[in-house]
């Protein structure tokens, strides 16, 4: 069967089969995980990947523990790179049609749409998800699971991915893995509340999953 890419909506990537219908066979390990693309993404652009390896089975375990959904909510995550944090969601019982996936880099949303069967995959920036998600998404999402390296960057530049999902999941908050040893945020200076909810040493390197939410 033949396996295309199309466009539902400007800047949105689907899989389907060539029947037009989504197709719901789970690729190799070898697919989603891909780690040539993921150093070749790593190599012409680190401060978007954070790390130069995927996450480790054992990280992506603690990610899976810390999301909540009900069957009337989507998980929204951004940043996946070659998708093995959606990879253990979709495992763990998330439906497919349930996981949204916001990628900023073309080759790697390609990569997401053709691996991730079912799921939504959105080409786009996080700063901007008002105007990435469909209506019909935002103020209906469960939990927000930010891979972006948020540390590297500005204050003012975290702000806006914050601010960014507060609009489309208010009072939500998000988990941020890091391989900080602290907060990788000034939670302070952005008005949240910082809880680490996990840790493992057996990823490389050592990381931790962070849940912020808007103070109150």
């Amino acid at each position: 069967m033949q396996h295309v890419v199309s466009q539902t909506r400007e800047g949105e990537r689907t899989s389907t089969d060539s029947a037009g219908t989504p197709d719901q066979k789970a690729p190799d390990h070898k697919t989603i995980s891909n780690p040539l693309l993921f150093l070749k993404r790593w190599v012409a652009n680190p401060l978007q990947m954070g790390s130069i390896v995927p996450s480790s089975a054992s990280l992506c375990e603690r990610i899976v523990r810390q999301t909540h959904w009900s069957a009337s909510e989507y998980v929204l995550e951004l940043g996946a790179g070659t998708g093995v944090v959606s990879r253990a969601l979709l495992a763990a019982g998330l439906p497919a049609d349930r996981l949204i996936v916001c990628e900023i880099v073309p080759e790697m949303a390609k990569h997401l749409a053709q691996s991730l069967r079912g799921a939504r995959v959105i080409e786009g920036d996080a700063r901007d998800l008002p105007r990435v998600l469909p209506a019909n998404i935002q103020g209906n999402i469960g939990t927000v699971i930010c891979g972006i390296p948020l540390v590297l960057l500005p204050v003012a530049e975290q702000a806006r991915f914050i601010d960014s999902i507060e609009a489309v999941a208010p009072g939500r908050g998000f988990l941020h893995f890091t391989y900080c040893v602290t907060s990788p945020l000034p939670w302070k200076k952005h008005g949240l509340v910082a809880k680490r909810e996990e840790w493992t040493p057996l990823n490389f390197p050592p990381a931790s999953v962070w849940r912020y939410t808007p103070a109150r």
